[in-house]
């Protein structure tokens, strides 16, 4: 066995309990600690990349119990490129956190972040749904400890409605996994990409129910319409570094989708095959209108990001809702982007609220901000990729995704939602930044002349290092392109998926 597998899982949790246990008083030590150990990772795991990219799809047995008996963590193209880019969105969190000083503001950020990310790890890597619980629980509670980090009313009102809107998405997960045992006796994803495609046509009605209450809750997961509402308000009200990092949560839900309705529910899954096909395109079209809608009619930049955020899902599900190689790839593709500028967004707003005189981000001219040049800059260049014009990588991603619907009998409907929106958004993301960076009262323009002091290095590292990013899937997207296709026809194989977990030879 590949014994580097476990080891995204591992390090996290050893790393925050060290921390809590030995250096909960020593800020700089948990400093130092915290992105050696996010780099080691990111090492890791862009070493898992590099082997995934054989197309040889491993299985790591915890305490060496054979699936589906076992633990059993999976690693393939689609795992190792998810666990890359939490690695990538982590370290800029980090350095962010560190350099705008957000650590200081509570107790235990470091570790926190530590246990965040292995439920991130953990979900992206698990090859048994039961586990895949687990993992968001571990979700759930360390983004609730980062969320209300710093204290505040409104951020622990916020941190509440997430965590109870939460808590009953994991409640029909757990009807759900019950109903899935019942049936099939495995919750093994392997296992039961067999088992549920020898279910006789009468017998599949509480599969079908399971199934259905699985894609709720990866919807849930995903702040799908209508079941977005904790997203706005969550991610508007947290620190500025934990938005951030909340721009890879809502992928999780995407990821479940595309891993259990394409191996489990997919197309040789007999009677139960194609169960999300009809039910999760309208979904997709509504979250796509109602962040958009939503975007225009922001009142404070934080909202705006969440709204934007929302809509970025939509897009997203648009093209895995297809249920084709060629859409998924193209939905790989702006996974990877709408990540990315949606953490840089999240950071940019919290550079306005420091920036800005007497704080705040509200869309209103009163308040100036002083030598904004650069964040400015920031913003236009995530209003651009969330907006998807060039010539950024949402440019790319959108125009994958059209192309790779065009053909389909919504493909036209796909277009016209996605290219309206796209103008929409725009026009939203052109006046919030005329509201911020150009008008002003007379008041405010006094305050221009002020002397500032430089901005802090080590936050601009962090946005301009995922700008970087953004501009590095530009230029390497034909060959990316060519890595997410091979992924997505490998999505598209659960035969070699279930070879390799239950120990078969591979087709």
């Amino acid at each position: 066995m590949n014994h580097w597998i476990i080891a995204p899982l591992l390090l996290p949790p050893l790393v925050g309990a060290v921390m809590i246990i030995a250096m909960r008083h020593d800020l700089v030590l948990e400093r130092i600690f915290s992105v050696a150990a996010i780099s080691l990772v990111l090492a890791i795991n862009v070493l898992l990349l590099v082997q995934s990219s054989s197309g040889a799809i491993q299985s790591y047995e915890i305490g060496a119990w054979p699936a589906p008996f076992g633990i059993i963590l999976v690693l393939d193209r689609l795992a190792a490129l998810m666990i890359v880019l939490t690695g990538v969105i982590a370290l800029a969190v980090v350095l962010y956190a560190i350099g705008t000083d957000w650590d200081r503001r509570g107790k235990h950020f470091h570790a926190l972040l530590q246990f965040q990310l292995l439920g991130l790890f953990g979900a992206f890597l698990t090859g048994d749904l039961f586990n895949l619980f687990v993992f968001f629980e571990v979700l759930l509670i360390a983004s609730y400890g980062l969320m209300i980090h710093g204290g505040g009313k409104r951020r622990l009102q916020a941190g509440v409605q997430y965590v109870v809107y939460n808590l009953l998405g994991s409640t029909l997960f757990l009807f759900a996994l019950g109903t899935i045992y019942a049936v099939t006796g495995t919750l093994n994803m392997a296992d039961l990409a067999v088992r549920v495609a020898e279910i006789s046509p009468d017998s599949t009605s509480l599969v079908r129910v399971a199934a259905v209450l699985l894609l709720l809750v990866f919807a849930v997961k995903a702040a799908a319409v209508p079941l977005h509402f904790w997203l706005p308000a969550t991610y508007a009200e947290a620190p500025g570094p934990v938005a951030a990092l909340f721009a890879i949560m809502t992928k999780v839900g995407v990821y479940a989708i595309l891993r259990v309705f394409n191996l489990i529910f997919g197309v040789d899954a007999g009677a139960t095959a194609d169960l999300a096909g009809g039910m999760l395109l309208p979904v997709a079209f509504a979250t796509l209108i109602v962040g958009t809608i939503g975007v225009l009619g922001a009142p404070s930049l934080g909202r705006l990001a969440a709204m934007a955020s929302i809509a970025s899902v939509g897009t997203l599900m648009i093209a895995v809702g297809f249920f084709s190689p060629a859409a998924t790839a193209a939905a790989l593709y702006y996974m990877i982007h709408s990540t990315l500028s949606s953490a840089l967004l999240f950071l940019v707003v919290d550079l306005v609220r420091q920036k800005r005189e007497n704080g705040g981000e509200r869309l209103s001219p009163d308040f100036a901000i002083v030598n904004g040049g650069i964040v400015s800059a920031l913003y236009l260049a995530g209003a651009i990729g969330l907006a998807g014009l060039p010539p950024l990588s949402g440019f790319v991603g959108k125009l994958s995704i059209l192309s790779s619907v065009r053909n389909h009998d919504l493909g036209f409907a796909a277009w016209a939602v996605i290219l309206l929106t796209s103008l929409a958004l725009v026009v939203g993301f052109t006046r919030a930044g005329i509201i911020i960076f150009w008008q002003g009262s007379d008041a405010s323009r006094e305050m221009f002349a002020k002397p500032a002091p430089p901005p802090p290095a080590l936050p601009l590292v962090a946005a301009f290092g995922l700008l970087a990013s953004m501009a590095a899937i530009t230029i390497l997207a034909q060959p990316l392109t060519g890595f997410l296709r091979e992924t997505s026809q490998q999505i598209h194989n659960p035969a070699s998926y279930v070879a390799a977990v239950m120990g078969e030879q591979t087709p």
